[in-house]
Parts: structure tokens; sequence; C-alpha cells
């Protein structure tokens, strides 16, 4: 393995980094008294659209898909990808700039990989432009949808047409009123095989038969403008040329879509523990208690360089994974890609956490992002499958190969 990133990589990360700080770290509290006005809940920040377009006029643009799809993408690999995600990790928000944020990278990963033409040309492309935005529909209320084969929203056949009736929940980006298209997993066949009973169909965002249930807070929080939301769909009506790749292949999608998508989120994750202990360091060699600078503290010191030690590790495991997909493919790294699932939200959470109580009471403010960055590492503990199912899923593959 070498990890020396290459002469594209270097270069890039250089116009990103003064991409940031240039243009969004200037403009990082701005974005946050907007999405958290209550008197603008749902509505984009203006100031966003500008900058998607300085980064796409940078060549700053859909960094994230990977290099197999041609002419689609710019050419990167996950291992080079890396590291630029890291950098979007530490403004959380920043991805969507450069239009590398979730859920749209899935989506647009799964039309890019499994759609056809006709389904790229209606929804792919302005995705892709940034002139849309998206959500992906698989959990559900009534079962535990970490084992997504327990899915039950219905997708009937009707002559040309499919009918789906369902309740979904935890849908991220519904809420955006620039959301134009969802992409849900069903059931067509609940008399199949186990996994070939699932679906993946295009819903367009107004198709009639769509009903917000309810909004759901996240830590309190209602993540404006795209938000998370229940769902009821009541007999809501597509054409079968929206079905993606075929009926019995949405467990396989699934998973396609799942891994890349896993990665970036330990990626992002890496950068908020990275920027949580800058912070904390400078915090603790500027601040003094009872006669002495915080960092002249042993346990101070020892938080700050077991943070560092976490961070570089996790970082390594990252790279690793990203390399074996690259090399393999992503059937062959599920292992380290469940490992960094499990490892990555974790340390940043634990980080984050040192970094807040080395703050006192201001570390559990909005002065800085840090408390952001505790509660969204969190969340990414249970988004795209919880760290129970992928230790599991993990052991069960160890245990299979080490009794080989």
């Amino acid at each position: 393995m070498n990890f020396d990133h290459s002469e594209q990589t270097l270069e890039l990360l250089a116009r990103l980094q003064r991409f940031m700080d240039t243009y969004i770290a200037p403009r990082e509290q701005e974005q946050h008294d907007w999405v958290t006005d209550p008197a603008r809940v749902w509505q984009p920040w203006p100031g966003l659209e500008e900058l998607k377009e300085k980064a796409r006029a940078e060549g700053l643009w859909n960094l994230f898909l990977p290099k197999e799809y041609g002419d689609l993408s710019p050419g990167l690999s996950n291992l080079e990808y890396a590291p630029l995600c890291e950098i979007m990790g530490r403004i959380p928000w920043s991805a969507e700039v450069f239009n590398c944020s979730a859920p749209d990278t899935g989506n647009m990963e799964v039309l890019a990989k499994y759609g056809n033409a006709e389904q790229q040309e209606q929804w792919l492309k302005p995705l892709m432009d940034g002139e849309i935005r998206s959500a992906y529909l698989m959990t559900e209320p009534q079962v535990a949808s970490s084992d997504a084969t327990n899915i039950e929203t219905e997708i009937k056949s009707d002559g040309d047409d499919y009918v789906i009736n369902g309740r979904k929940w935890w849908i991220s980006g519904i809420m955006d009123p620039r959301c134009k298209v969802l992409l849900l997993m069903g059931k067509t066949d609940p008399d199949a095989p186990r996994h070939q009973q699932q679906s993946t169909v295009i819903i367009p965002r107004d198709t009639p038969g769509i009903h917000i249930v309810r909004n759901l807070t996240v830590f309190g929080s209602l993540n404006s403008p795209g938000g998370e939301a229940e769902l009821r769909l009541e007999n809501v009506r597509i054409p079968k040329r929206n079905l993606i790749l075929g009926e019995g292949c949405g467990f396989e999608i699934a998973q396609g879509r799942l891994g890349p998508g896993r990665i970036h989120h330990c990626m992002r994750s890496i950068g908020q523990a990275q920027r949580s202990l800058e912070i904390m360091a400078r915090r603790v060699e500027n601040r003094v208690a009872f006669g002495r600078k915080l960092s002249e503290q042993s346990s101070i010191r020892q938080d700050i360089a077991r943070s560092f030690c976490d961070i570089e590790q996790a970082r390594l495991l990252t790279l690793k994974a990203a390399d074996r997909m690259d090399k393999y493919g992503n059937k062959d790294a599920k292992d380290l890609i469940a490992a960094i699932k499990v490892v990555a939200p974790q340390m940043a959470q634990n980080v984050t956490d040192r970094a807040i109580q080395a703050h006192g009471g201001m570390g559990v403010s909005d002065d800085t992002p840090i408390a952001h960055f505790f509660t969204l590492n969190r969340f990414v503990r249970i988004a795209d499958g919880p760290d129970e199912v992928h230790m599991s899923q993990l052991g069960k593959m160890k245990i299979q190969e080490y009794n080989d």
C-alpha cells in the first residue's frame, strides 16, 4: 500500500483548501445563523448557489464519483478522494458546494451504475449539474430496517405502472424545496427468495400520494433545509420504466449504494475529529486555571495525545479500505468498510467529547462547531447501518475466514 498522494490529488488538495479558506470558512457563521433561524425553516441558504458556481468554475465539482464511471467522473479513485472528503468534512455543509453531499452522492452512484440511458438523462444529469436534489427512501418505522430484507413497502404491478403503498421514515433531504426525485426501495415479490424480493424505483417528488406525516428532529434540531421526515405513500403511481435495473435487484442496488456512502461518512468524521483536536489545542494553550495553562496539565496533554493517535489510526484504516476498494472492488473490501464504519464515528465522538470537556461550558454551545460534530457522529453511528450490524457481519466474516 502506498498512501503517498498523487500529483493530481496534491494539486486538488491545494485548490480545495484554498477555496475552503477563501470562500467557505469566512461564511460558516452566516450559513449557521440562516439554517437555525426558525423563521427560515426549509429555506436553503441563499449564499450556497454563488459558492457552487465558483466551485464548478474552479473544477472542484463531483469529485466523489469513482473513476470507473468514465466521462461522468473527474477520474479520482476512492483513495484519491479520501483526503478531499476529509477536508470537506471539517465544515459539513461545504460538501454541497462541491456537489459531493449525501444523499445525492449515493443516488448519483446508483443512477450512474445501474440506471439506463433514459433515467440518466432525466435524473442523473440534473443531479450531476447540481440543479436538483434527491432523497433515498429505505428505512421504515414498523420494522428493524437495519435488516433491509424486512422492508414492507409494497410495489405492486398494475398494467404498465407500479402502485406503491407504505411508510418510510428518517428520510433525509425530503423537506428541501430543491428535492425533485426520490429513490425508493420496496417489495415487488414477497414470495421470492429473501434477497430478491426488493426492487428500487424512481419517484418524481411531485407524484400524488406522497404525504409528510411529521418532521423528525435529531438531538432537537430540524436540520433545515433538508431535514428528516416520516412519509406515508398512498397509491403512488409511477410508470414501470422508472424501475432501476430490474425486479428483485433492490437489495443488490442498496448494497452497492451503501459501500461508498459508508466510507464517505468515515472520511468526513475524520475531518471533524481533526478540526476538533486543533480547536482544542488552541483553547488549552490560551486558557489559565488555578495559575497554570490548561496545556500544562498532564491530563489535557494525554487527551490531546490520545486523540492524535485515534485520528491517525482511523485515517490509516480508511485509506486502507479505500485502497482495497480501488484495487479489488467494494465486495472484496466489505470487511474493511465494516471496520472503518464502526471505528471512525466512534473515534470522532470520543475526540469531540474530550474537546468539549476541555472547553467547559463553551464546549456544549454553538460558539464552536465541536458540539455539532459530537451529535453528528453519534447519529452517524446509526446511519447506513448501526455499529452492531457491522460488527456482527464483520465478526461472522472473520470467523469464517479463520476457520477455512
